[in-house]
């Protein structure tokens, strides 16, 4: 497909016709395919949409506080959600990459596919300003901001086990990291999530300190709310 029929078929999809289509051919170029590429469109339209999506969620939801709105906003602006709309626009057509990354599958690479929607959304601004840019962006996300998901669902263990004895005035529980195995770049860790007052301590490992201390306490998550439960 030549490059101008292919803005024009992308054009259709967003339903947005640029005045200066050097924009959009900007925000498609990955930076493996020219030194003029869409790394700062990529920035600027991240910062867009942040705002954008905070402001709904602030109207959409008045009682709800700040870390919940957070944890809902991350879930629509991440990566994969971004993904998700770059594949619904079939983005990966479109953009322009290096013959490396042509051949490792970046039209297909949700990184990259993400990072493009983010600066198609910049190279809106640009083009046309804000209230134009807005309009695009929420009705990319009408489907997901009407089916926004439960926020206790976006909680890390961590914070819900927290939560969870705090709600019955039990004291925070203790991450202790036993081991670290592996090399520097390979490492596992092994750590222990402890809360005495209910004689329960769980292990498990990851490859990370975080990724094992959230996996410890899920597996507390699981023991204490039997305990509560009997």
């Amino acid at each position: 497909m030549a490059q101008d029929e292919a803005l024009a078929v992308l054009t259709r999809r967003l339903d947005y016709t640029f005045k200066n289509e050097a924009l959009l051919t900007e925000a498609l170029t990955h930076r493996s395919a020219a030194v003029i590429n869409n790394e700062r469109l990529e920035f600027l339209g991240d910062g867009i949409l942040n705002f954008i999506i905070a402001a709904r969620l602030f109207d959409q939801y008045r009682g709800m506080q700040e870390g919940d709105l957070s944890r809902l906003r991350a879930s629509l602006v991440n990566k994969d959600s971004l993904a998700d709309i770059a594949k619904q626009l079939e983005i990966g057509r479109f953009i322009q990459l290096g013959s490396g990354e042509l051949k490792s599958g970046g039209r297909r690479r949700d990184s990259i596919l993400a990072d493009a929607v983010e600066a198609v959304f910049g190279a809106v601004y640009l083009d046309s300003g804000f209230e134009t840019c807005r309009d695009l962006i929420l009705r990319l996300y009408d489907d997901k901001l009407r089916n926004v998901p439960d926020v206790q669902t976006l909680k890390d263990s961590k914070t819900s086990l927290q939560e969870l004895l705090q709600s019955r005035r039990f004291p925070l529980p203790v991450y202790t990291v036993l081991e670290v195995s592996g090399k520097a770049h390979n490492q596992m860790f092994t750590v222990e999530c402890s809360i005495e007052e209910l004689e329960c301590i769980t292990t498990a490992q990851g490859k990370s300190r975080r990724k094992a201390e959230q996996a410890a306490a899920k597996l507390a998550i699981e023991e204490v709310s039997r305990k509560f439960a009997s």
